[in-house]
């Protein structure tokens, strides 16, 4: 179950809205959507949770490139939501390095019901999967410091889990308009 919402801070406080994240393809598109929710180009803040699994923050302040957190990699990269966060800059990698990753796969037949017996001996299909499993890091990756000037340090958003989101906006004095929206 996901749950995302966009904050945006205007001169009269914090406005909550939820969003439907079903046609956002990419953090281009998310970005964009919530430039809409801010048409003074004030700071938005899109929260995105999966249940106890993951959270994700974008800050979007106006036409600035977007700053991201995301607490677990790894969790984030198997939502199809996650993926539209973790970037390959917000991975360390190169644009491009999925294509390799799929270069590097041993696609020698097993795939058509062959046993793969052959590959767990010599271990050759379990080195393939664990590679391409090692890009996307456990634990948090981006930008930690996203919302330290409302006041959570980084220590603190590091440490969130569970209702992650609701601590967030607890923090920015915005839980109420969050909970018309949740």
């Amino acid at each position: 179950m996901y749950f995302a919402a966009l904050l945006a801070r205007t001169e009269d406080g914090w406005e909550a809205s939820d969003t439907e994240l079903d046609d956002v393809e990419s953090l281009s598109d998310l970005a964009d959507l919530a430039r809409e929710a801010s048409p003074d180009e004030d700071t938005v803040l899109v929260l995105i949770e999966q249940e106890d699994a993951w959270f994700g923050v974008v800050r979007v302040d106006g036409e600035e490139d977007p700053r991201i957190y995301v607490s677990d990699a790894a969790a984030a990269a198997r939502s199809s939501y996650g993926e539209i966060l973790l970037t390959d800059e917000l991975l360390g990698r190169e644009p491009g390095d999925d294509g390799d990753d799929l270069d590097a796969l041993d696609l020698d037949g097993t795939e058509d019901g062959e046993s793969d017996d052959e590959e767990d001996e010599d271990g050759g299909g379990s080195d393939a999967a664990a590679g391409s499993g090692e890009a996307v890091p456990h634990g948090p990756v981006g930008d930690a410091e996203v919302l330290d000037d409302f006041g959570v340090s980084e220590k603190e958003l590091r440490s969130m889990s569970g209702d992650a989101v609701g601590e967030i906006a607890e923090a920015l004095g915005a839980l109420d308009v969050l909970e018309t929206v949740r």
